[in-house]
């Protein structure tokens, strides 16, 4: 185990507020010294947004590794595939020139996404009293199949069609009775039917490859998707996702042991951001929230919502830190706040005049919460040609040792521009 991104063989990074923390750029810059990118939870509810050269590639299911040739990109075990989305995401990369063949692969105990799951899905929020927000994606039923035990495996469609196409008509059938729709069942077996050929190459044993590459001494990136507080367990239940996006969902989504695991890096904006419904503390209603909308370009890369912005929460932070055991912090769209007076970081949570001790499993109760902060002074320079933290003006170098101060971890990089290289390594 080390402390050094550098000296670690396999690493983990992943979002440590309630996702779209930016987490593609830093991935696509360590991709360049990783012989392996895998994603091991989620599925096309996840995007990825990386901006080289002015030019934007947007990620759903591929790892964002895949814009470097000398990169074997997963996808894991843990993550649930709906293959025609996926052809749709991989012929867009051909179209870009990137060919993914043979350094693609998806676990064959990855579970399929399908039709009837994304139907679903909608009828089931509309049902809702208090709608999730969720993405609509159909990924909450997948999850739900897998552990009822009545999922269908990406293994099942290439090494077994016959029970593929039994299990997909009685699940189209069962699904249908509970919600009340109909599906075309044979024209769904015909599009599968037509897809093993395309994937038998693909869907293969990736638990094999990540052990052989790791014993190789080949550096191996897993890829998160999503972010610590929408985890299952841990997020803010139950407005969360269906899979474990945390480090420990890394392990599980993937093959791969604890032991091998050298680094958790954690991603976090440098203020905070939500899509869709359940608790925010330190939302902002105001001016102050808009403008960080609008500057930091928060419409959701899957969805296209818009995300609620607040201040950065320091509260959240250690309670993804202590979770994962987080390493050092990739801090994100630190530019965004340029051209503010002050700039506030939320530092503790009061509930009936005391200080709550630990971030709360019943999520109910930061409704009734109150806030403390610490302002700091702002900055109006331009920072997107930082290089070196020494670059940063005064005051934004403050506001990044204040959350180190606060939070208990390091500051890994920071991202001062929306390019793949306005990025300061510290």
């Amino acid at each position: 185990m080390t402390n050094r991104i550098d000296e670690a063989q396999a690493i983990v990074v992943f979002g440590a507020q309630w996702g779209d923390e930016g987490k593609g750029k830093i991935v696509d810059r360590l991709a360049t010294e990783m012989d392996v990118v895998v994603r091991a939870s989620g599925g096309a509810n996840a995007g990825h947004t990386i901006m080289v050269d002015g030019a934007k590639h947007v990620f759903h299911l591929v790892p964002s590794g895949i814009l470097h040739e000398h990169v074997t990109c997963i996808i894991g075990n843990g993550c649930v595939v709906h293959l025609p989305s996926l052809m749709d995401e991989l012929s867009t990369l051909r179209k870009k020139g990137i060919d993914p063949r043979g350094r693609f692969f998806i676990s064959d105990r990855a579970h399929l996404l399908f039709e009837h799951h994304i139907l679903a899905d909608k009828m089931q929020e509309e049902k809702r009293g208090n709608k999730i927000g969720t993405t609509c994606r159909g990924i909450g039923p997948a999850y739900e199949d897998k552990v009822s035990r009545r999922g269908i495996r990406a293994g099942m469609l290439v090494g077994n069609f016959e029970a593929f196409a039994a299990r997909l008509q009685e699940n189209i059938t069962r699904r249908g009775i509970r919600h009340g729709f109909t599906i075309d069942a044979a024209s769904e077996l015909t599009l599968y039917r037509d897809l093993v050929e395309e994937f038998t190459d693909i869907i293969v044993d990736t638990t094999e490859i990540l052990h052989t590459a790791y014993h190789s001494g080949k550096k191996i990136m897993i890829e998160g998707a999503q972010g610590a507080l929408l985890d299952i367990e841990f997020g803010t239940y139950p407005y969360v996702t269906s899979s474990n996006t945390t480090t420990a969902g890394a392990c599980s989504g993937t093959g791969l042991p604890p032991k091998f695991i050298d680094y958790s890096l954690g991603v976090i904006k440098a203020y905070t951001t939500r899509v869709g419904e359940g608790p925010f503390p330190s939302e902002l209603h105001d001016e102050d929230g808009e403008k960080l909308r609008e500057r930091g370009h928060e419409f959701g890369a899957t969805t296209g919502r818009p995300r609620r912005c607040g201040w950065f929460d320091a509260v959240v932070a250690r309670h993804t830190a202590k979770i994962t055991g987080a390493d050092g912090w990739n801090l994100t769209k630190l530019d965004i706040l340029t051209g503010f007076e002050t700039i506030k970081i939320v530092t503790d949570y009061i509930l009936d005049g005391e200080r709550m001790a630990n971030f709360p499993a019943d999520t109910s109760l930061l409704d009734n919460i109150e806030t403390e902060f610490v302002e700091l002074p702002g900055w109006q320079e331009d920072l997107s040609k930082c290089r070196n933290f020494d670059d940063l003006p005064e005051n934004a170098q403050r506001y990044c040792r204040e959350i180190e101060n606060l939070t208990k971890v390091p500051i890994h990089s920071i991202g001062v521009g929306s390019d793949r290289d306005d990025l300061i390594m510290m």
